[in-house]
């Protein structure tokens, strides 16, 4: 079987090595453009062109498949299928009807729920206690193709969008693997989606990392993992943004406090009341123009700038 595998950021990495080790012919790679990265903004390659060149493996790259030379060298490859994982570009007509066993896909959500681009971290925010990894055929329409394979994989309390995403990306490698032959052999049915069923996960938003600290404790909790390591939940003090990279539950409620007030401030970090009363305690935080810290840390500089009855947020 000849594959052409199209993917960009780490996630799809472990589907391109997991192709390679198991002697499945790699005809070519397809990826996003180098981009812009770091404080310099200098170009650098996305992590499955450099799995690839290790690979030695030749590489394309586009910002869109509809592009005549792109078509072209697709077309030269000739590919019996078309895998792809975490590509960020919608895949044209063309391109589907290319290769004679299809175009499939990795998506790290239980389908037909969280269809779209970020469906890590709306699993973790929207507090779900287990996600997943479906295969299934592309379509022109955005995650909405037939199932052929799933997996399931629980989501802990601890875990945030880093812990996850490389359960995931592991547990798409080693169902790809065990999907491929017996797609080949023709011994899969592939199952339609119930559109009726379907949720999604659009990509986030600079409004949709700020702490609303009206919610529940255990939804605030969940945001602040959701949005950890990137893009990173933020709430404001004194009208500037202070970015929450951690934080840990309690039980405890605090009646003589309204939500988003500072309740606690010592060693174990920053208290802060959420909307149904409970405590929250921010344990690692990282204020505008700084450097990432834990709260103790950040508390023993601030000194009398901070203090109890404080309200974060707007």
């Amino acid at each position: 079987m000849k594959i052409v595998f199209m993917g960009t950021p780490d996630f799809a990495v472990p589907s391109l090595s997991m192709l390679i080790e198991n002697g499945y012919h790699v005809a070519g790679v397809v990826t996003q453009p180098d981009r812009p990265k770091g404080r310099k903004r200098q170009l650098a390659p996305p992590p499955v062109k450099q799995a690839a060149l290790r690979y030695h493996l030749p590489v394309l790259q586009s910002e869109t498949l509809k592009d005549r030379d792109v078509l072209n060298q697709l077309k030269e490859w000739a590919p019996d299928l078309i895998v792809t994982a975490a590509f960020g570009q919608l895949l044209p007509p063309e391109v589907l009807q290319l290769p004679p066993l299809g175009c499939i896909n990795v998506h790290a959500s239980l389908l037909p729920k969280y269809r779209g681009r970020a469906p890590i971290h709306r699993a973790i925010m929207n507090g779900e206690k287990e996600t997943g990894v479906t295969i299934m055929y592309m379509v022109e329409k955005l995650d909405a193709g037939d199932i052929l394979t799933q997996v399931r994989v629980p989501i802990d309390d601890h875990d945030d969008v880093g812990t996850l995403h490389d359960k995931l990306s592991q547990a798409g490698a080693e169902l790809l693997i065990q999907t491929l032959p017996r797609l080949e052999r023709g011994e899969i049915s592939p199952i339609p989606q119930d559109d009726a069923l379907a949720t999604y996960a659009p990509v986030i938003k600079r409004e949709d990392e700020r702490i609303d600290w009206s919610k529940p404790h255990h939804a605030v909790y969940n945001h602040i993992r959701g949005l950890r390591p990137f893009p990173v939940a933020f709430t404001t003090v004194n009208g500037q943004p202070l970015k929450v990279w951690k934080a840990i539950k309690t039980d405890q409620e605090q009646q003589n406090f309204a939500s988003g007030n500072i309740y606690r401030l010592d060693e174990t970090g920053i208290g802060v009341v959420c909307g149904d009363g409970v405590g929250l305690i921010l344990t690692e935080i990282q204020p505008s123009g700084k450097k990432r810290m834990s709260a103790a840390d950040f508390l023993r500089g601030a000194g009398a700038e901070w203090h109890i009855g404080q309200r974060l947020g707007t």
